[in-house]
């Protein structure tokens, strides 16, 4: 498969009802009101994280796992992409709407080659590889999904970052013509996050372009989406139109909404508990299983990528920096 052709897009389990229900309510509420008082997150800057470094077969051995896929039809039906709507089934039926070609990506901030870059011009010269990874919602489900990307660090790289840039800040399209769940302040948009830079660089951090071996739908976060599997997947934002290395510690979507509910790291720990729900078990959407009555399993710390990452928390109070 040739980049251009696994970067164009054709133009052709569920969520227990109590924790939907609750969330869609408290989105409404967290719109409308003031934002609560941050946590520790926003207090002060977290330590420096220690330096530490992997093997390439360590991170080779995070790349793949023999466990059961999620089916094409579940990866690309249940969603979480309110621009497109709250609902799991919003994205696939609203996002067709979803123009991706032409597309360009701006990089700026602590770098020295800032600029605005077309999207085969970002990823030129990267072949594109297939990572099976598991992907756990905060919201309590998981699947296994192979995707198909390029390490984010060979393409954060070429803009040569400077000794400043301690962060990394991502910005997803927000544009209400293409994407009617934006007309609706759910939360504030754009949809923003952001990763340490060590995080950012790390083997396993993908920017995926397609799933399944072909180019990643529309609502799946089309047409380059973060995928970053030892977090909570809504760490990874969907259609990136802008990367900025930065100083400080970036603003974050769902932390700008919530803080005391998603904190910026949110690395996967069944230790800490969301504030209302238990993170120690997840629902695994795979095989014929339904997203009903699909099977629960233990959550794992780091989602089983612990050989590889937990190094670079060493001595961060998990609990603080969530």
């Amino acid at each position: 498969m040739s980049l251009r052709d696994a970067l164009r897009i054709p133009s052709s389990a569920i969520t227990d009802e109590s924790v939907h229900r609750e969330r869609r309510r408290l989105l409404a509420a967290f719109a409308a009101a003031p934002a609560l008082a941050l946590n520790g997150c926003a207090e002060a800057e977290p330590p420096p994280p220690p330096k530490t470094a992997i093997t390439a077969a360590q991170a080779r051995s995070g790349f793949r796992t023999d466990e059961e896929l999620t089916g094409f039809g579940d990866v690309t039906t249940y969603n979480n992409f309110y621009e497109f709507g709250t609902r799991k089934d919003d994205p696939s039926n609203a996002a067709k709407t979803l123009r991706t070609r032409p597309w360009s990506v701006a990089v700026g901030g602590e770098c020295a080659k800032p600029g605005t870059v077309s999207l085969d011009d970002l990823l030129k010269g990267l072949k594109p590889e297939e990572r099976v990874y598991r992907m756990r919602c905060v919201e309590g489900w998981s699947m296994v999904i192979p995707w198909l990307g390029v390490p984010l660090g060979e393409v954060l790289k070429r803009f040569e970052p400077t000794s400043k840039a301690k962060y990394v800040a991502f910005t997803s399209l927000a544009d209400p013509r293409q994407m009617p769940g934006v007309r609706y302040r759910s939360i504030n948009w754009p949809y923003r996050e952001g990763l340490r830079m060590d995080e950012a660089m790390h083997p396993l951090t993908l920017l995926a372009t397609g799933l399944y071996g072909k180019p990643l739908p529309q609502q799946n976060g089309a047409p380059l989406r973060l995928v970053v599997p030892w977090k909570y997947g809504f760490k990874g934002l969907k259609s990136i139109v802008e990367i900025s290395f930065v100083e400080k510690m970036p603003e974050t979507a769902w932390h700008d909404l919530q803080p005391s509910e998603y904190g910026f790291f949110s690395n996967v720990n069944p230790n800490v508990d969301h504030p209302r729900w238990s993170q120690k078990t997840e629902r695994r959407i795979a095989g014929k299983a339904s997203k009903l009555f699909a099977e629960r399993i233990p959550t794992r710390i780091y989602n089983g990528y612990g050989a590889q990452v937990a190094s670079m928390y060493a001595g961060l109070d998990l609990k603080k920096w969530f």
